[in-house]
């Protein structure tokens, strides 16, 4: 084997990990998901609603990207970890991000045929949000783990949130697409509906 595809298959072995970091939601009634698990649901999620993103868009976006970017932006918590979206507040949030920015530099850098300038330009692309896709994806990314408490009746009993706690952390991000806020609003209700989710006090769901 070259040294090329050597340094091709030892990153392939390093993505290979993410299946080992266990998130904060459940996949099922009695296991924690996998990162990995996410972020190929992400990846679904983004080709399942695609049309429809471009038609509150009002213009193409670039689909192939988004599924990357699905599928990259965490791989960088198989060596820094996967804090709680509860839990990342002021001095964690920016732990976090220089954490997750050493080991995308270390991870990415190198790899061959202009694949890790890819890589870590996708990431930060991610990071910064500021392009159409990527908002998209940060927004499916959040509104995940409110589907997978729904779904798996884990509810938010562990954070000690309630709907209103919930619409602080999910309404930022789900809000830059009208399908991605009706859908929060439909999980919200309904676990609210079915005891997961204790009702807020400042007003109706979205």
């Amino acid at each position: 084997m070259d040294d090329e595809l050597r340094g091709r298959l030892d990153f392939i072995t390093f993505t290979a990990r993410l299946r080992e970091v266990e998130r904060h939601n459940n996949a099922t009634a009695s296991r924690r998901e996998s990162v990995a698990e996410h972020s190929w649901h992400l990846a679904m999620v983004c080709w399942a609603l695609h049309t429809r993103f471009e038609r509150e868009h009002g213009g193409a976006l670039d689909l192939s990207r988004m599924i990357k970017m699905c599928l990259l932006h965490d791989v960088v918590e198989i060596e820094a970890g996967d804090p709680s979206a509860w839990r990342t507040d002021g001095d964690a949030a920016a732990d976090k991000a220089r954490t997750e920015e050493e080991v995308a530099r270390r991870r990415f850098t190198g790899l061959p045929d202009g694949l890790g300038d890819e890589l870590l330009a996708l990431w930060h692309e991610y990071e910064r949000g500021e392009t159409p896709e990527s908002r998209l994806v940060r927004g499916v990314d959040r509104l995940n783990p409110a589907l997978m408490r729904y779904l798996t009746g884990q509810g938010w009993a562990d954070v000690g949130a309630d709907a209103d706690d919930l619409d602080r952390l999910q309404l930022p991000r789900v809000g830059v697409s009208d399908a991605l806020t009706a859908l929060y609003g439909e999980v919200r209700d309904a676990a609210v509906a079915q005891g997961l989710l204790p009702p807020g006090k400042e007003g109706d769901a979205p």
